[in-house]
């Protein structure tokens, strides 16, 4: 197993390189994992898995319901959305099946309730129903005045993003793959049978190349010559409010959905928060990150119509993510074989929920293709650190504290964070390259101080830590 983050790239032929270490790449990389005998590499221009789209996100888990009909990404939510609920019971990533109330405020948005329980039906989720004023009412006592009604859909869930990606990641290493960080493409140059990638860490030589780049997918896309897509990223700005507020919702609480997207929702999080957002703004520039006084502002006034009380609430963050949206309703997901090449373009919001089964379709392509890929086999069974509220916390477990006192000392006390956890992280397989890299693995310096506390003592164990490890 080999996790790089500098120096030169080791002088390697390899099977597959995946290109992009965010959630999907990562699952694809797992799924190659487990075909034993292949060298694949993980190559991410960023210092950490899961430091882009995939880290800011709503973090829930789908049921596909509104997915377009006969679209390969219904297909692949549907499947996806079961093999990662399966998966999070298996290795402990915090899941709450809270449901969500799709809810009408005017009688346009009522008409339009019929219609996407059809849709829902047509997508093979038959548990969806329209309720009516007076369960919407009793089911959000704290809701906004004038909810005329709500599609009630019980599959939805919440899960952890961050545990998600970093478990993909974390098996994939572990049974093989060489990931490499900080080591963004450049060019690519096909020589004989094989693609020699130009990073800024030397050259990387692979028979067959797979392009999980995101945001930048269709710039790959097009060094190899195809213009299938084009990526017109869209901002999504995102309130995060203080635990206190938990007890004011009990479901992701939908609109109803524009050509835009699903539009501004109130959700609780695994973390005990509650989220508000996000905004859906078109832009050029594929690093605009930041929040902006308006995007806050709108989202405020729709959040005051939906969860009133949810603004006397104290703010713990606001941040805002990309989305890889192009001009295409659909997955934009292709192979080409005689290049030897693979595209997985045009992954929204969906592909947290889609992961595990686009990885799946992805690495089907591959073997069509012709990459003669060996059979597949069970990877090594993998339990990830619980970061969520429903379940027990180190701090809460006297058996974990009794066999380490590590685990009962508390470092940052917004979040119940141990020294234990911090130490485990800095140990880990794909350990932090940040501080903030350290947040996403413990939830260290996430709290509503957002570590003007802890800030210090946590940077001190994250360089003790760096150093022990040798990085």
């Amino acid at each position: 197993m080999t996790v790089t983050r500098s120096g030169a790239l080791p002088d390697t032929e390899y099977d597959v390189a995946v290109v992009g270490a965010g959630v999907v790449g990562c699952a694809v990389a797992r799924e190659l994992a487990g075909r034993h005998g292949l060298r694949s590499a993980l190559v991410e221009a960023s210092n950490d898995v899961g430091d882009g789209t995939s880290k800011a996100n709503t973090a829930i888990l789908h049921t596909g319901f509104d997915a377009v009909p006969g679209s390969l990404e219904a297909r692949l939510v549907r499947e996806g959305g079961k093999l990662l609920a399966a998966y999070a019971a298996q290795t402990g990533i915090p899941v709450e099946p809270v449901g969500a109330l799709l809810v009408a405020w005017d009688q346009e948005q009522l008409d339009a309730l019929p219609v996407l329980l059809a849709k829902a039906e047509r997508n093979g989720y038959g548990a969806a129903r329209i309720i009516g004023p007076d369960e919407v009412r009793a089911r959000e006592p704290h809701l906004g005045p004038g909810a005329l009604g709500a599609l009630d859909v019980p599959g939805e869930s919440i899960i952890c993003p961050w545990t998600t990606t970093l478990a993909y990641a974390t098996q994939a290493v572990r049974a093989g793959v060489d990931l490499h960080l900080n080591c963004r493409v450049d060019t690519v140059d096909p020589t004989g049978d094989l693609h020699v990638l130009g990073t800024g860490r030397g050259a990387l030589r692979t028979r067959w190349l797979v392009n999980a780049a995101g945001l930048h997918a269709d710039v790959l896309d097009r060094l190899l010559g195809h213009h299938d897509f084009t990526v017109t990223p869209r901002r999504g700005q995102l309130i995060v409010f203080d635990k206190l507020a938990r007890d004011l919702v009990r479901h992701i609480l939908l609109p109803v959905p524009t050509a835009l997207g699903k539009g501004v929702l109130v959700a609780p999080t695994v973390y005990g928060n509650v989220l508000l957002g996000p905004t859906a703004e078109e832009s050029d520039d594929r690093t605009a990150t930041g929040s902006t006084a308006e995007g806050i502002a709108a989202l405020r006034d729709k959040g005051r119509r939906i969860l009133p009380e949810l603004l006397d609430e104290e703010v713990t963050a606001v941040y805002a993510g990309l989305r890889a949206a192009t001009e295409h309703d659909d997955y934009r997901i292709s192979a080409h074989p005689g290049q030897r090449y693979l595209t997985i373009g045009g992954i929204r919001s969906t592909g947290l929920t889609a992961s595990l089964a686009i990885a799946a379709y992805a690495t089907g392509l591959l073997d069509e293709a012709g990459a003669e890929l060996p059979g597949a086999k069970d990877l090594a069974p993998l339990r990830m650190p619980n970061l969520g509220e429903a379940f027990p916390r180190p701090y809460q477990r006297a058996d974990l504290i009794a066999a380490d006192p590590a685990y009962g000392d508390i470092v940052c006390h917004c979040e119940r964070v141990t020294r234990g956890e911090i130490r485990d992280a800095l140990a880990s397989t794909v350990p932090p390259g940040s501080p903030e890299g350290l947040r996403r693995r413990t939830r260290a310096r996430g709290g509503r101080c957002q570590g003007f506390h802890c800030g210090p003592a946590v940077r001190e164990l994250f360089e003790r830590g760096g150093e022990v490890a040798g990085r």
